[in-house]
């Protein structure tokens, strides 16, 4: 078992959170996710040591990586993910 915490992008309320949690806990090397929305932190315990596999979830969520590329079309995810999230949640 791995532990990484990543620092993100366009996090911004429980709702984006919520739709993080929910799409990391589907990718099957993932075990537990933890998110700290006031740090934009996503810490993840993984089975799998290399994380790259949750990096591009993240982005595909439209919640890059700090120091990754944060594009309008990231940005415009992560509104969509957090107006969903709120939903869901």
């Amino acid at each position: 078992m791995k532990t990484t915490t990543i620092e993100i992008e366009n996090l911004k309320c429980g709702g984006c959170a919520a739709t993080i949690k929910k799409g990391l806990l589907s990718l099957e090397a993932v075990n537990d996710v933890a998110i700290d929305v006031e740090k934009s932190l996503v810490s993840i315990t993984s089975e799998n040591e290399d994380d790259s596999f949750v990096k591009e979830k993240l982005s595909k969520l439209g919640y890059p990586p700090v120091g990754d590329k944060n594009t309008v079309i990231h940005k415009a995810k992560s509104f969509v993910s957090c107006a969903v999230g709120r939903i869901d949640s």
